[in-house]
């Protein structure tokens, strides 16, 4: 959970990349409407401790501003919004396609009192609006280029939060970097949530990888361009020749794995294999060595065996990833998965552990491999710092937030690199 401030108008956002940037547009459009004296609460419906978190975080804000206006928005208002125009503390419940529309936040709309649309029904995602946040203030912008999602993993309620797939034009989207590098931006990160099916939707049915290129080669003075979470499943050539070729886009991904058994991996209706996910990282580690890669990884799917367990564990390492975020399952109403064998608690919540441990390790080889080096940071607050690989630096020295940094490293605490200045 991440709370943005700007004066009486409060934005806390719970749940991903593209919600934390999305939350910047919700405040600007809030702020447009003319609202003040507010909290937005942009929620997450990914797990079902993410949706409590939020009731959790809504109650606790009126007893400690009983003269604010809740408003809540985000997947979970847009999966179920009586649920939350149910508690007393909401003042206003807006849909995700809502959230940034004009006149979201004006007298009518408080009203109304509930605005929710149909998420499914075909829909353009908007400009986006100018936010309040400037270089110096954050170390990096997004753009969201995509939005939905057409799969239906069984585990999943974010298709019904967010739609189907649709993507912004690519012109569109090399204006927004380009307006951000104009304003000072050294890093931009391109944000959606099913970034490889970008350009699907459209009849010439670019890919994500064109996008790329055209961002590079049309937005010369952009530093340094960093892409969100993406699908296991695929990385189509153009995005593969980006990576051998153009060292402004950063050797990092984060991967959509989510198991390391085929069986479960079916049982989710993931589109990979554990195969095809090795074989993904492989090609991306032959053009770009330096690649150090992430994962999503869901512990205790149900049916999951002790020797299933063990494949994802052990794919940590196969993998050679440097980090994992690790989901204790856990079933969301409407889904398959909610319908098959569930696991004990008990043992989910020991296997979720097990990963995160497996994950700790994995870090540690990672931060080993960096001790040594000299390398190029970018600055997220004072004393903060990521390398292109996305590594976390802890360094003594001075540096703006957004700042590109040399930093050479001397050693890690097991969390991050420690460095200094380079001369």
């Amino acid at each position: 959970m991440t709370v943005t401030l700007l004066g009486s108008l409060d934005v806390v956002t719970f749940g991903c990349r593209l919600n934390a940037h999305e939350s910047d547009q919700a405040k600007a459009r809030a702020a447009a409407d003319g609202l003040s004296d507010a909290i937005i609460f942009n929620t997450c419906a990914v797990t079902g401790e993410a949706v409590r978190q939020a009731r959790q975080a809504i109650r606790k804000a009126r007893r400690e501003r009983p003269g604010a206006r809740l408003v809540v928005t985000g997947c979970a208002a847009q999966i179920d919004p009586a649920a939350f125009a149910a508690m007393p503390e909401v003042d206003l419940v807006l849909g995700n396609a809502n959230k940034s529309a004009p006149g979201a936040y004006s007298p009518a709309a408080f009203e109304a009192r509930v605005t929710v649309g149909d998420i499914m029904a075909p829909q353009l995602i908007a400009p986006s609006l100018a936010t309040p946040h400037e270089p110096g203030q954050r170390a990096r912008a997004y753009v969201e280029v995509q939005n939905g999602c057409d799969h239906r993993c069984t585990f999943c309620v974010i298709p019904f939060g967010r739609g189907n797939s649709r993507s912004v034009q690519a012109g569109e989207v090399v204006r927004r970097v380009g307006a951000l590098v104009e304003q000072g931006f050294n890093e931009v990160v391109l944000t959606g949530v099913d970034m490889t099916a970008w350009g699907q939707d459209f009849p010439e049915r670019p890919t994500l990888g064109e996008l790329v290129a055209r961002i590079l080669k049309d937005v010369p003075a952009l530093p340094r361009l960093r892409l969100s979470s993406i699908d296991a499943a695929e990385i189509d050539p153009a995005l593969l020749r980006c990576l051998a070729e153009e060292p402004r886009l950063m050797p990092y991904l984060h991967l959509s794995l989510q198991a390391g058994d085929d069986m479960i991996l079916k049982r989710m209706k993931r589109r990979h294999t554990r195969s095809d996910a090795l074989r993904l990282i492989d090609s991306v580690r032959t053009v770009r060595p330096d690649t150090a890669f992430g994962a999503d990884l869901i512990a205790g799917f149900p049916t999951e065996t002790g020797e299933m367990f063990d494949n994802t564990l052990a794919l940590v390492a196969e993998a050679g990833l440097a980090y994992a975020h690790v989901f204790p399952f856990s079933p969301r109403p409407g889904t398959p998965a909610a319908r098959m064998p569930q696991l004990d608690r008990g043992i989910i919540k020991a296997r979720a552990m097990r990963l995160r441990d497996a994950s700790s390790a994995a870090l540690m080889r990672h931060l080993d491999r960096q001790v040594g080096r000299t390398v190029e940071a970018i600055v997220e607050r004072a004393g903060r710092a990521r390398a292109a690989d996305f590594t976390e630096l802890a360094f003594d020295g001075a540096g703006a937030a957004g700042e590109i940094v040399r930093l050479t490293l001397s050693g890690h605490d097991g969390k991050r690199a420690l460095g200094r200045l380079a001369a």
